[in-house]
């Protein structure tokens, strides 16, 4: 079985980043030959070339390394979390967290996750707040909030996003459109009926550009602001739409029934899960409800359903 330290690769990492063993052992406090030794049983251990090494000119990393570079800070990451979560255990996680959701995402995971976070942690005071991509990540950034439940979708550099779940997109239309006998649909079959787009920054590029990838454009009849005049449109017929959460998470508009097409056509699958920024120090109420969100979160699954909603 391959064995190697959290140490070694924090030595590895180090001198990944600075190219050189010389640097990392003046910034790690650590001898040269310690170093070089780490990086050495990595490389036996893995069986690969972690790095090249130049005469008096530091390290360049070679194609392994820099996927091994990676890996390595993720997980690096993940112990310094887990060491701090520890920390708290036997003690009473209290104090105030504060929230953020995309409105999509939010009636899917939240309020059964908070539910029980409250359950867990009483003294934590909750609160949780919807925005849309671009609010949210500033308000991450400025410090306002601890955490936030989100996509994918323009990530800033100094954001930290954890996956959860992957969310492919699909189609949905009246009970009664023309295109409501089939479980699938092609994108040139949707084309011809006009759209109901949801015109959010960042998830209506989105939607526009799985058109745009196969050289076609949608007739957008209405844009809307909100999930629940979304759906109400698309119920009485106004035009097919695109979701990417299941139908389940949301309440029929009216009498009226939505079904969901699966697309026949590629389509990039949007990943839901947790961002932070990376420079906040998270509080023992933010490491709580972190670890209980990856406890109950599904990494890399996608979920459709092709139901209809009553």
């Amino acid at each position: 079985m391959r064995q190697f330290t959290l140490k070694q690769l924090r030595y590895f990492v180090v001198a990944g980043q600075l190219c050189s063993v010389t640097r990392a052992s003046k910034q790690l406090y650590v001898s040269q030959p310690s170093i070089s030794a780490a990086i050495q049983q990595i490389e036996e251990e893995t069986g690969v070339q972690l790095f090249v090494r130049h005469h008096a000119q530091g390290l360049t990393l070679t194609p392994a390394g820099q996927q091994l570079l990676g890996r390595a800070r993720q997980l690096l990451d993940e112990a310094e979390r887990l060491e701090k979560f520890a920390a708290t255990l036997g003690e009473e996680v209290r104090g105030e967290l504060r929230l953020l959701a995309f409105p999509s995402f939010a009636p899917l995971f939240l309020p059964d996750l908070l539910h029980r976070f409250s359950q867990r942690y009483p003294a934590v005071r909750l609160f949780c707040d919807e925005m849309t991509q671009t609010d949210l990540f500033d308000c991450l950034a400025d410090g306002s909030y601890e955490l936030a439940f989100t996509y994918d979708l323009g990530v800033h550099s100094n954001m930290e996003f954890t996956p959860l779940y992957r969310f492919p997109p699909y189609a949905v239309v009246a009970k009664d459109h023309p295109l409501a006998s089939h479980d699938s649909i092609r994108l040139e079959q949707l084309v011809r009926f006009p759209m109901v787009l949801l015109d959010w920054s960042l998830s209506r590029e989105y939607f526009l550009s799985i058109f745009s990838h196969h050289g076609l454009t949608p007739t957008i009849a209405h844009r809307v602001k909100s999930m629940d005049m979304l759906r109400g449109l698309v119920a009485n017929g106004l035009g097919f739409s695109l979701f990417n959460t299941p139908l389940t998470a949301f309440e029929p508009a009216g009498s009226r029934a939505l079904k969901a097409l699966a697309l026949e056509d590629e389509a990039q699958a949007l990943t839901a899960g947790m961002a932070r920024s990376r420079t906040a120090q998270f509080s023992p109420g933010a490491e709580a409800i972190y670890s209980l969100a990856h406890e109950l979160g599904k990494p890399s699954h996608e979920i459709f359903r092709t139901q209809s909603v009553c």
